[in-house]
């Protein structure tokens, strides 16, 4: 029988934001956003590592207050991706790295589950990620929804903040892109090292520096729905959807 390789769920939070500064310690119920997001993995029961990659001591100190664990990283990282990288480098050689985003304060444990079970079926997965049909016009046509469409395989085509696929007016369906992401470690190291593309630069889409690179991106179909933080403004609206998930059982305390 196989060795299961080593699972490490990292949640990288910076607090610098042009949109949302000290978004990771916005309060959602009384506890910060980011914690709320390390609850739900650890509902997940999946990962023999778990933690929050910062730069900053604020968001630190947040995380060990709650019981979880904070490990500091370089200032000098441009997005999240590498500094989860930073922390992968001292993980085994074989492996997954789970990238979760520090703004899903609604992440279902579940899809954590899907993933997991999604990318240790298939051997050839080196990156993967996931997303869920929608018919939602207004987040068809908004640039801070994030699209993406699949080949038959279901791997990655293209990634974009514009309506993707073309809108020829009938039925306005869509995959809308969840910013959870799953790496070989070896995988997620050399993704850090390459450099930004045209399309990545354009689309300020990260995801689109593995696609110009020939790294495939396989993609998780999933009924599981869920809803980012970006402005002031997602924050409320999400404030009023988390109260219900609080009550029911299922996202312990850490």
């Amino acid at each position: 029988m196989a060795t299961r390789r080593h699972r490490a769920a990292v949640i990288p939070a910076r607090f610098a934001s042009t949109r949302f500064p000290g978004k990771p310690l916005a309060l959602l119920a009384g506890k910060p956003m980011v914690v709320h997001v390390l609850e739900r993995v650890h509902a997940a029961a999946l990962f023999d590592t778990v933690c929050v990659a910062t730069d900053d001591a604020r968001i630190a100190a947040a995380v060990g207050a709650a019981g979880g664990e904070a490990r500091l990283t370089s200032m000098a990282h441009r997005t999240g991706t590498e500094r989860v990288a930073e922390v992968a480098a001292a993980f085994p050689s074989d492996a997954w790295v789970y990238n979760v985003q520090g703004d899903e304060p609604l992440l279902p444990p579940a899809l954590l589950g899907e993933l997991v079970r999604f990318v240790e079926s298939q051997p050839q997965v080196e990156m993967a990620t996931a997303a869920h049909p929608s018919t939602v016009v207004e987040d068809f046509h908004a640039p801070q929804v994030v699209k993406v469409v699949t080949d038959a395989a279901g791997k990655a085509l293209y990634f974009s903040r514009a309506p993707l696929p073309h809108d020829d007016g009938g039925e306005t369906t869509f995959l809308h892109h969840i910013g959870l992401y799953a790496f070989q470690r070896q995988t997620l190291l050399r993704f850090v090292s390459l450099a930004p593309g045209p399309l990545e630069r354009r689309e300020n889409l990260e995801q689109l520096r593995a696609l110009e690179h020939g790294i495939p991106i396989h993609v998780l179909v999933t009924a599981h729905a869920t809803r980012g933080v970006d402005t002031p403004a997602d924050l409320k609206a999400v404030a009023t959807r988390l109260q219900p998930s609080l009550e029911s059982p299922g996202v312990p305390h850490i």
